[in-house]
């Protein structure tokens, strides 16, 4: 029996354990349904940060930050299996090298599309980001809402979660750890 077959199976019990009849007209497609969206929510797994930051990296002489902001994502919480959605600002200070713009976002995905709880995701962007390219300074800061809390237990709708995760110049230097919060808190221009 191969993964999909198994996981068809354990979604088939999953139905059949919540009272279910797997066999119903709108059901008979899940199990296989369900196994597709798994293997795509969870390719993180199978994904190396360090390998895709290392395709794209290319000398440069700029030291100024590089931001890109409002990144969406989505993920799912380790606790409960339920849905993370949110948006990264992730932010370097070159020191000799730059990554691929389009990798950045990327990072996030591989990050996001694991079981996780937010606090250790955003510390693996930026340790990520840190350790392959090495520059003067990495920020990340992360805004999510959690179906965790909204679906089920305190049950606070639009709450927001924020995490953030200094590395560098943006921890031990206030001038450039404002200039960062200053720019992702500055509103997106309307004909963008």
């Amino acid at each position: 029996m191969n993964r999909q077959e198994e996981f068809e199976q354990a979604v088939t019990k999953v139905l059949e354990l919540i009272g279910e009849d797997p066999q119903r007209e709108g059901l008979i497609k899940t199990p296989s349904r369900v196994a597709k969206a798994f293997d795509f929510l969870t390719e993180g797994y199978r994904q190396d940060p360090k390998e895709i930051l290392s395709q794209a990296l290319f000398t440069t002489s700029n030291d100024e930050m590089v931001l890109v902001r409002d990144i969406e994502f989505y993920s799912m919480c380790e606790h409960h299996i339920l849905p993370i959605i949110g948006r990264a600002h992730v932010a370097y200070i070159p020191d000799g090298k730059v990554v691929g713009l389009s990798k950045i976002p990327r990072i996030v995905n591989v990050f996001a599309r694991r079981l996780q709880i937010q606090e250790q995701m955003t510390e693996q962007i930026a340790d990520a980001i840190s350790d392959t390219i090495n520059p003067k300074g990495v920020a990340v800061v992360l805004h999510a809402r959690h179906m965790c809390m909204e679906m089920r237990g305190v049950e606070k709708i639009n709450s927001t979660t924020v995490s953030s995760a200094l590395r560098g110049l943006f921890k031990s230097d206030e001038r450039t750890r404002n200039e960062f919060y200053n720019l992702i808190n500055t509103p997106t221009p309307s004909n963008f």
